[in-house]
């Protein structure tokens, strides 16, 4: 690449991160005098800017040095990871679902299973993506790190991807063509059956491992010390999610039309396609990532501090933390960031507190883990039951956000949607919540934040996440009450003979508009301020724990969901009752279940407030604790 086109490239990139990201740029230290001073200085890791200390990866800039790269290219390429990072989700996100969303399809008309083997298969998956995830979390805290665990799922998913693809177009589309909705495909044996189950699983490995680092390592590309990184943080997890939610509109309108027309290999290579650009991009900001080590095994560490203080239960803590053992240079990790004491859980301390018996020799000053901890180590675990009653709070949030894949689809089936002879796909509704994800992230941005900082403290950020993640339960409750209302009016002009008629009401699809919209705002508030809150609040040893603890929110309001409903239909069908969900929505009760769900809901805000208020925020040294606490916990 010629000195012209470079200039051009990092100009481009320069005014596009402006827009995005619009707030004074860090003022970067000014460059060494000499090479020595450049390349050695190791101890701070100030090879950029002052605010920068993590453990860069310093061994490929005197690379950079002897290519000619200057000074400026290298301000401005920095900013290629901020910008890449949210493309190379919203990439990796339009080829996995360009597999999931029609994989029930491709199960009954390609490999001709039942609709109840296929359901099953699809759900087993699913729930594989969402346990890989934590097995991605812990690989990533404790072993591989965050950048490594990243490029070796990403390398794992579009493998799985590429074997999908290969197989279909090879040995299961037979013969072409099939695969759509009249053309039956043939049987297979049982290796090409394998192979299949080899790839989709390769796929939710890859998937999983890769979800909840990403945003983590985002994340850890700005410093939360440094108050305009810190803001670009916030805009960060942002866009990080509007390009998540515009790959799936993607993948659940282009793609899946693709495949629902039988062009299965099409929309597999173009999802492998996808998840190879995204994976190249990735590789391409190695050089410029800000990269963390990995603490090692975290259980071990939880599990020595419940043992060390249940074998001192019987200890009397004196007041004040004299007696609490501390090591020298005690970190939660790598960046000299340092977990300050808390007065939560003070049983806890006693895993810290020192007896004569703690120490093995005490000329060399060694003890044993299991009997005594440093005090750092008891914040860790302290941290994470604080965060799990906030994390239960978002289950039932997430029992909400399932409706639209479910009963969202079922009412609108239900509902006149066709226009001037055009049918408009049930599911297609969804797209209405993508675009109000994008409308209100927006609005978050440019409207809502600067009103609200108007009303706050100079040095404020806004809305917390605590405050946000609120709000967006507010908004989850209008959303349930909106689609309550909108049965109620489908059944007032339901046929109530047509059991199995495709349109069995004169109400349009498009009044489920408003309920779309409420989830797709509720979003932008619960979700991204969940991801923010869970990797502010992790200690730093356990940022891509944090993530996984939103994919699991996501997985347990599904068997949450399937639960409610369980129990209400055995319950509504008493009596020989049709119940409140039956095979005909004309002749169930489909509003009394949303407006339980807002009931729930509602209940559940309750909950989240106390929990709100009562929540303490990590203190880490070199923050100014104790103010940023109580602004982190205001939710009224």
């Amino acid at each position: 690449m010629n000195l012209r086109s470079r200039e051009a490239i990092t100009s481009f990139l320069h005014h596009l991160y402006k827009i995005l990201f619009p707030q004074p740029r860090v003022e970067y230290a000014e460059r060494p005098s000499s090479k020595v001073d450049r390349f050695r200085r190791k101890n701070d890791g100030t090879m950029i800017g002052p605010t920068i200390r993590q453990n860069l990866n310093t061994s490929l800039w005197p690379l950079i040095e002897e290519l000619g790269i200057d000074q400026e290219s290298i301000k401005f390429a920095k900013l290629t990871p901020i910008l890449g990072l949210p493309v190379n989700q919203g990439l990796v996100t339009l080829a996995f679902f360009g597999v999931g969303v029609n994989l029930v399809l491709y199960l009954t008309r390609v490999l001709q299973q039942g609709n109840a083997e296929a359901a099953n298969s699809v759900s087993k998956w699913t729930g594989t993506v969402y346990i890989f995830s934590l097995v991605g979390a812990f690989l990533s805290d404790s072993y591989w790190g965050r950048y490594k665990t990243c490029a070796i799922f990403q390398a794992i998913f579009v493998l799985g991807l590429g074997g999908l693809s290969v197989a279909s177009s090879m040995f299961l589309i037979t013969p072409k063509g099939c695969g759509d909705r009249t053309t039956i495909c043939s049987s297979h044996s049982s290796w090409e059956i394998g192979l299949f189950y080899i790839s989709i699983y390769m796929i939710a490995l890859g998937y999983g491992g890769y979800q909840p680092n990403i945003a983590t390592f985002g994340a850890d590309q700005f410093d939360e010390e440094d108050a305009k990184e810190g803001y670009s943080k916030v805009a960060f997890f942002s866009y990080f999610y509007l390009a998540l939610n515009l790959g799936s509109l993607f993948s659940n309108t282009f793609l899946s039309y693709f495949e629902d027309e039988g062009m299965w290999t099409l929309g597999f290579w173009a999802s492998t396609g996808s998840a190879f650009i995204g994976l190249a991009l990735f590789l391409v900001g190695t050089i410029r990532y800000r990269h963390f080590k990995p603490s090692g095994n975290p259980l071990n560490r939880f599990c020595q501090v419940f043992v060390a203080a249940s074998k001192k239960w019987r200890v009397k803590l004196p007041q004040g933390k004299e007696c609490l053992f501390e090591e020298e240079k005690e970190t939660s990790l790598s960046t000299g960031r340092k977990i300050l004491h808390t007065h939560e859980f003070k049983f806890l301390d006693k895993a810290a507190y020192i007896t004569s018996r703690d120490f093995n020799d005490p000329k060399e000053n060694t003890h044993n883990p299991w009997t005594l901890c440093p005090i750092s180590q008891v914040e860790e675990v302290k941290c994470i039951l604080r965060l799990l009653p906030i994390w239960l709070c978002t289950i039932i949030y997430s029992v909400v956000f399932t409706q639209m894949a479910s009963l969202f689809v079922e009412q609108g089936a239900a509902m006149k949607s066709t226009i001037s002879g055009f049918q408009i796909p049930a599911s297609s509704m969804s797209s209405f919540d993508i675009l109000s994800v994008a409308l209100f992230i927006f609005l978050n941005r440019r409207v809502i934040t600067p009103l609200v900082l108007m009303f706050k403290k100079k040095d404020s950020k806004g809305l917390t996440e605590l405050q946000r993640m609120g709000i967006g339960l507010i908004i989850a409750i209008l959303s349930m009450v909106s689609a309550g209302i909108v049965e109620c009016f489908r059944l007032k002009y339901a046929n109530q003979d047509c059991p199995h008629c495709d349109a069995s009401s004169s109400l349009s699809i498009f009044w489920q508009v408003p309920q779309y919209a409420f989830v797709g705002a509720s979003e932008v508030f619960m979700y991204v301020g969940q991801l923010e809150f869970f990797n502010a609040q992790a200690p730093d040893a356990l940022k891509s724990f944090g993530s996984a603890l939103c994919m699991t929110s996501i997985s347990l309001g599904n068997y949450v969901s399937s639960f409610i409903v369980t129990i209400v239909m055995k319950i509504s069908t008493e009596d020989d009752m049709p119940g409140w969900i039956p095979g005909n929505l004309n002749r169930g009760h489909l509003d009394r279940f949303f407006f339980l769900l807002a009931g729930l809901t509602a209940v559940d805000l309750l909950v989240y407030i106390v929990f709100a208020k009562w929540y303490k925020s990590i203190k880490l040294e070199g923050k100014n604790g104790d103010e940023n606490d109580s602004d982190d916990s205001e939710i009224v």
